[in-house]
């Protein structure tokens, strides 16, 4: 052996060869990332749980203050369809997050559906509650709604079908 020359990481030198120890560090990085991988699908499925939770206390509440608040039944009604659709909401985005937990991957589609019915919710609050609209308010609520339901046409049209998520 010439001075200055490694030893032969041979097999039969004993010492480990460096194809050996790369490997052995990409074990380790896989092995961090699938620990990772697990604590963001635990924290995934907690905030899942929590906003079927809070969707629930919300619908419940809905109910109740529905039958016993007082006022016109179009006042209720009004009030009972935004806080529905608040509920429609949440679900949707647990809808996204289980979607995301089985693909790991975003989606873009449930995403639009969430802010399309966010932009209907407010202009049906907004007409249910008999607010006065300059027409600006009123093309601006419309054309948000519109915006939003171009996007989800052309999602479903030109995404290829894995990049869509769950069709149900």
């Amino acid at each position: 052996m010439v001075p200055g020359d490694l030893p032969d990481a041979s097999p039969s030198s004993g010492l480990p060869s460096h194809d050996h120890r790369r490997g052995t560090v990409a074990a380790q990085l896989r092995a961090a990332m699938s620990g990772l991988e697990l604590a963001q699908d635990l924290v995934t499925v907690i905030v899942g749980a929590a906003l079927i939770l809070l969707s629930v206390a919300l619908l419940v509440a809905a109910v109740f203050d529905f039958f016993r608040s007082g006022g016109g039944v179009i006042t209720r009604a009004s009030s009972f369809l935004d806080q529905v659709l608040l509920v429609l909401i949440l679900v949707e985005i647990v809808h996204t997050v289980i979607l995301s937990l089985r693909s790991h991957e975003l989606q873009p589609e449930p995403f639009i559906v969430v802010a399309l019915i966010a932009a209907i919710r407010k202009l049906l609050f907004v007409l249910g509650n008999q607010q006065k609209l300059s027409t600006a308010q009123f093309s601006l609520f419309l054309s948000t709604a519109a915006v939003f339901i171009a996007a989800l046409v052309a999602v479903r049209r030109w995404a290829p079908p894995a990049d869509r998520g769950d069709p149900t």
